[in-house]
């Protein structure tokens, strides 16, 4: 395995170079072109490497067409309109995808793929993801030359100027959590959730299948060049079994892998290549993965927490982070202002954060996920912040000057990270040119963003807070959450009704024509298709058949009084949910007619009750069962 291509670079990504490696790695089979939509899905064909090397120039400039109708792009790519432009990114590194299950006779080795990262053109216009943190980034870039060129000062600082800078990098990370198990279990959600409180299995050793899943996938990113830092337990899980051969069976783990950070276009790209080796190393054990934020009710869900930095990169090979204080404080002016340009902004954000049901089941109180717009400093400059409460943290090591950066702990493994690190980029660049033309000291930067809410601000809400550094889910009351630091939206409809509530914030994603409102809008329509889809075709079934498996369990001739009334108010609450009579129209029957008629306010209303009265149910339908004796 280890003479396999698992790489080429950019550097590399010339007709000769390119022609000589795929002629002697004839394991390489296939090129595939990878446009990533603004649903964050990525394209996936086979297209014979003979192909290819025949007609290099018209992939490598002119590109690859598709149709509309193979990527997510509602209200851009039609069926009457639908011819999609493929671009290849000739900076980008490019994977190779081997399946170990299909060995080339030829060569003796598994067949592999090469991923070609490309951009989406639609009328000569670039509709894809990539294209956006491209955008991005380069906004960012020239927006804090323009800075530095009119406020000098700041460079000074550092004791340089502006031609000792050779580049200016947006830097990211992701942290990538997922859920194990062996096939067709079903999660025990009790056992699951004692297991958590007592944090039984976080940071534990893996044993087994998983244990050596884990090893292989960190294997395999070395072999890659990911740079991979750990592989742990997270705090989700329960112990396995033990069948009569000694194998462990009954699997359900909760997994984190974390790689170095690098620039944000690799970052993301990165991202979706450890994401195929983690899935096909477990199902090559007989494990089950799952991406999903939230795949087990009443127990933690997976998060992709996601880091952010700017670093400098001198002519002189020094490189000096933006985000670091020059003086005994938090951070820079720089940091300063990018941390209030998140937390300003977050509201049009959130959107691409968090843009499913999924998603927002994960943000809730008591699993060490943010709820409400609100950083951490730390309680005095000496004493780096770790509070797990917060959306925005900032993480530092007084010893390690290049470790300042900022966490973002509401995304999960299915946001879509390039659209993430767009966003945060345009409204970190917002912020800093608040900072640095309002020429404020560290001082006066740190007063505003730890401003009480009604306090006068020149850049944030005077209604706000922003910055607690106490645990937001214990020392707040709900209502003091939502007064101090804003409601957090509970559906993704008020989720995406940002877009059109917030129109002066949505204009800072549209500078420099980064976003335009044509994508925004084309986003929205296709989370708004998937938030309705999931809800009639996936959510009210599954509710459906758990409702249909709350059974009277008890016998007449033994029951109580209790057992009797117990199961009454179960029974009624089930019809309540499911079951239409003539006089009554069941909650999903209301929810589906709501969904016809375009009321998506009533289907936002509506979902939120049927997912209250679910966790009625089920608390009734536990209590019930555990009060009984024979079953």
């Amino acid at each position: 395995m280890m003479d396999l291509l698992y790489c080429i670079p950019g550097e590399k990504h010339t007709k000769e170079l390119l022609n000589s490696i795929l002629k002697e790695h004839c394991e390489v089979k296939f090129v595939s072109m990878v446009g990533v939509d603004l649903s964050g899905n990525d394209t996936d064909e086979k297209i014979p490497v003979s192909l290819f090397l025949e007609d290099m120039n018209s992939f490598l400039k002119g590109g690859v067409q598709t149709d509309g109708s193979s990527v997510a792009l509602p209200g851009i790519a039609s069926l009457s309109n639908a011819k999609v432009d493929m671009i290849a990114d000739l900076e980008a590194d490019w994977f190779v995808d081997y399946n170990l299950e299909n060995i080339d006779p030829e060569s003796n080795k598994p067949v592999g793929t090469l991923r070609i990262p490309c951009f989406l053109y639609h009328e000569s216009k670039a509709v894809d993801s990539r294209s956006i943190l491209k955008k991005s980034t380069s906004y960012l870039e020239n927006k804090l030359y323009e800075l530095f060129k009119a406020n000098p000062e700041y460079l000074n600082r550092y004791d340089i100027s502006l031609k000792d800078i050779e580049c200016l990098q947006p830097t990211a990370a992701t942290e990538l959590e997922f859920w194990v198990k062996t096939p067709n279990d079903k999660a025990v959600v009790e056992e699951l959730t004692t297991s958590q409180v007592l944090h039984e299995q976080y940071w534990k050793s893996t044993k087994g299948s998983v244990r050596t899943s884990l090893e292989q996938a960190l294997m395999e990113m070395e072999r890659y060049g990911l740079e991979p830092e750990m592989g742990h337990k997270e705090v989700g899980g329960v112990r396995a079994k033990l069948d009569a051969s000694g194998n462990l069976t009954h699997i359900m783990e909760q997994l984190e892998i974390d790689w170095k950070y690098s620039g944000a276009m690799e970052a993301s790209d990165r991202e979706l290549i450890v994401k195929k080796i983690v899935r096909e190393t477990f199902r090559k054990n007989g494990l089950d993965v799952t991406f999903l934020a939230k795949p087990i009710e009443g127990v933690a869900g997976s998060g992709e927490h996601t880091h952010v930095g700017i670093t400098l990169k001198l002519k002189d090979g020094r490189r000096i982070n933006l985000f670091t204080a020059t003086k005994e404080h938090f951070m820079s002016p720089i940091g300063y202002g990018a941390i209030m340009g998140v937390l300003k902004n977050y509201e049009v954000i959130n959107p691409f954060v968090s843009r499913s049901n999924d998603s927002l089941k994960r943000l809730k109180p008591g699993f060490e996920a943010p709820v409400c717009i609100v950083t951490s400093l730390g309680h005095n400059v000496k004493l780096p912040s770790r509070n797990r409460t917060v959306l925005l943290g900032l993480i530092r090591d007084l010893d390690n000057p290049y470790s300042t950066r900022f966490e973002l702990r509401a995304p999960n493994p299915h946001s879509n990270t390039y659209l993430v690190l767009a966003c945060l980029f345009m409204a970190i660049a917002d912020g800093i040119e608040y900072a640095l033309t309002s020429r404020k000291d560290e001082d006066e930067l740190l007063s505003e963003l730890s401003k009480n809410p009604s306090e006068e601000a020149c850049y944030l809400e005077k209604s706000r807070a922003y910055r607690s550094e106490e645990d937001v889910f214990e020392y707040y009351t709900e209502e003091e959450r939502e007064s101090f630091f804003g409601r957090a939206p509970s559906t993704v409809y008020e989720n995406l009704s940002a877009f059109s509530k917030y129109p002066e914030k949505v204009k800072v994603l549209t500078k420099g024509e980064v976003f335009s409102e044509r994508l925004i809008e084309s986003f929205r329509l296709g989370a708004e298709k998937k938030w309705l889809t999931e809800i009639i075709s996936r959510i009210i079934p599954n509710y459906a058949e758990e409702i249909r498996s709350f059974k009277m369990l008890h016998s007449l001739d033994k029951a109580l009084d209790l057992d009797v009334s117990s199961w009454m108010s179960i029974n009624e609450l089930r019809h309540y949910i499911m079951k239409d009579s003539y006089k009554r129209k069941s909650l999903f029957t209301r929810i589906k007619e709501a969904s016809a008629s375009g009321d998506y306010v009533l289907v936002s209303n509506l979902q939120l009750e049927l997912e209250e009265k679910m966790d009625t149910l089920r608390s009734l339908y536990c209590s019930y069962k555990k009060n009984l004796l024979d079953i």
